[in-house]
C-alpha cells in the first residue's frame, strides 16, 4: 500500500501502569508519528490498537489481560485491524503470551520503540512482521528521545534511571527491567530543558529507585535535582521513589532551602516491624525506617512525605499491622498507597510459608487505609480558611483543577479553584474553604495582598 494508505490507517496508544511506563507510552507515540501513523487518543476511532501492559501485581497482571482480550474482541467484531501488545507483561512472560493469545498480531518487549513503530507501519499497509519483538539491550545512560506528552502542559514525568539493584522478595521489577542504570547528567538535563522549553511548569523524577541515580557515575542524586532546579524560575523539580536506606541527606539541604525544589518526598517504607522488613529483604529494621522519617521532618519541617505500604505479606501478624497503623498516625502519613501481598513468580517471596488469608489481608488493607484518611482528613482540614498556592493542572467546567506542593499527580489530592480565571501552568493563591469526601480542597477567590 502507499505512504498515504498509512497515513489514513489511525493508531491509538492504551497505556496501563505506572508514571514510568507512562513515559514509555509517550516515547512509542513519538516514534509512531516520526513513522508517518496518523495518532489518535480515541481508541474507539482507531484502526490499530497498541496496548502497553503492566505486570507488577496480580491485578495489573490482570487488568492488562482483561485488556488484550478486550481489544481481540473488537478485533473479532471488525473494529480493529490489528492489535499490539507491548510493555512490561511481555517483557516478563515473553513468548509464552504468543499460546495464550494467538489472535494478538504483535508482541514487543521493552524495546527499542523505532522497531515497534516500524512494525506497525507495516501492520498498517497490511505487510507481514514477525509476531515477537525482542529487547536486543536494556535502556542505559542515554537519552529517551522525543515523546508525545499525555500529560497536562503543567506537569511531566521525567525519568532518570532504568531498573533497580536491590532484592526485595516481593519485587518482579529488576527481573522485568533488570538491574539499575543511571541515565547521564547531560542526558536528563537536555530532557528537561526540552519540557521546560515547552511550557512543564513541574519535572516530576522517577525510578525505580530514584536515590539509586548516580552511584555508578561519581555522582549522587542532590546533584541532579540542583541541576535541573536551576533551568527555569518557573518550573519546580518534585522527587518521586525515594529509598529509605542510604539517603543522600544533601538532598534535605534542597527540599528545605531551594526556591525550585519542591519539599516533598515520595519514599515507599513497605512496612515498619521489623521482621516484616527482614522477610521483605529490605535493608534497614523498623527502628531505623522511624529515624529515617524523624530526620527528614527535622531537617526539612514543611516537607510533605508520601509512602507506599504493602499488607498481608506472609508471616505478618496482626501486632505488625497494630504497629503500622500507629506509625502512619505517629508520623502523619496521610499521603499514603497501599496494596495487598501479591505472590509472583520468581520471586523469592512466591513460595513462603504462612501466608496469611485472602480474606485477612483484605480487612488488614482495609485498617491501613482507614489510619491513612483519619490523619489526611485531619491534615486537610487544619488547612480551611488558610492561603495556598496551587499549580493550575486542568481549566474545567467545574472551575480550575490543580495541586499544591504537597500533592503529587495522580496519587494526592487535588485542588478545585472557583471564581479564579488562569492558565493551565499559571500559580494562584486562593483560600482553602472546606474539604470534600475524597480530600480534596475547595478553594475559593484569590486573597489580595
Amino acid at each position: 500500500m502507499s505512504r498515504a494508505t498509512q497515513e489514513a490507517c489511525a493508531v491509538a496508544l492504551v497505556h496501563l501502569g505506572c508514571a514510568r511506563n507512562l513515559i514509555d507510552s509517550e516515547v512509542m507515540l513519538a516514534r509512531m508519528a516520526e513513522a508517518g501513523l496518523l495518532v489518535t487518543g480515541d481508541p474507539e476511532q482507531a484502526d490499530i490498537a497498541v496496548l502497553n501492559t503492566c505486570s507488577f501485581i496480580g491485578p495489573a497482571r490482570a487488568e492488562s489481560e482483561q485488556a488484550i482480550r478486550d481489544l481481540i474482541e473488537r478485533k473479532q467484531k471488525g473494529e480493529l485491524q490489528a492489535v499490539v501488545v507491548a510493555g512490561c507483561l511481555v517483557q516478563r512472560y515473553k513468548r509464552g503470551l504468543r499460546e495464550r493469545f494467538p489472535e494478538v498480531d504483535l508482541f514487543a518487549e521493552i524495546s527499542d520503540y523505532r522497531k515497534l513503530a516500524q512494525a506497525v507501519g507495516h501492520l498498517a499497509t497490511g505487510d507481514s512482521v514477525p509476531r515477537y519483538l525482542e529487547a536486543i539491550e536494556r535502556p542505559g545512560a542515554e537519552r529517551e528521545g522525543a515523546r508525545l506528552l499525555s500529560t497536562p502542559g503543567s506537569y511531566a514525568y521525567l525519568r532518570i534511571s532504568h531498573g533497580c539493584d536491590h532484592t526485595c522478595s516481593f519485587c518482579a521489577i529488576p527481573a522485568i527491567r533488570g538491574g539499575h542504570r543511571s541515565k547521564s547528567l547531560e542526558a536528563v538535563t537536555a530532557e528537561a530543558q526540552e519540557l521546560v522549553n515547552a511550557g512543564v511548569r513541574e519535572l516530576v523524577l522517577v525510578a525505580e529507585d530514584s536515590t539509586a541515580w548516580g552511584r555508578d557515575q561519581g555522582q549522587e542524586l542532590p546533584d541532579l535535582v540542583e541541576a535541573l532546579a536551576s533551568l527555569d524560575d518557573q518550573t519546580r523539580v518534585r522527587v518521586m521513589y525515594a529509598y529509605p536506606n542510604n539517603f543522600p541527606w544533601r538532598l534535605a539541604e534542597l527540599l528545605r532551602d531551594h526556591p525550585n525544589v519542591v519539599p516533598y518526598l515520595d519514599m515507599p517504607l513497605q512496612h515498619v516491624a521489623t521482621p516484616v522488613l527482614r522477610a521483605m529483604r529490605r535493608a534497614g529494621q523498623g527502628d531505623q525506617v522511624r529515624a529515617t522519617v524523624e530526620r527528614l521532618r527535622a531537617e526539612v519541617p514543611n516537607l510533605s512525605i508520601r509512602s507506599t505500604l504493602l499488607v498481608g505479606f506472609p508471616g505478618e501478624t496482626e501486632a505488625d499491622v497494630e504497629e503500622l497503623c500507629e506509625f502512619i498516625r505517629a508520623y502523619k502519613l496521610g499521603r499514603m498507597g497501599a496494596f495487598p501481598f501479591s505472590p509472583e513468580e520468581g520471586t523469592a517471596a512466591y513460595d513462603l510459608p504462612d501466608r496469611v488469608p485472602a480474606e485477612e489481608i483484605a480487612r488488614r488493607y482495609e485498617a491501613v487505609l482507614a489510619a491513612r484518611n483519619e490523619v489526611l482528613q485531619a491534615s486537610q482540614r487544619e488547612l480551611i480558611g488558610s492561603e495556598v498556592e496551587v499549580l493550575i493542572d486542568e481549566n474545567s467546567r467545574f472551575g480550575l483543577v490543580g495541586r499544591t506542593f504537597r500533592d503529587a499527580p495522580e496519587v494526592d489530592p487535588i485542588v478545585l479553584v472557583e471564581g479564579l480565571e488562569a492558565q493551565v501552568g499559571d500559580r494562584v493563591i486562593a483560600t482553602v474553604r472546606d474539604i470534600d469526601d475524597e480530600f480534596d480542597m475547595l478553594c475559593g477567590e484569590e486573597v489580595s495582598e
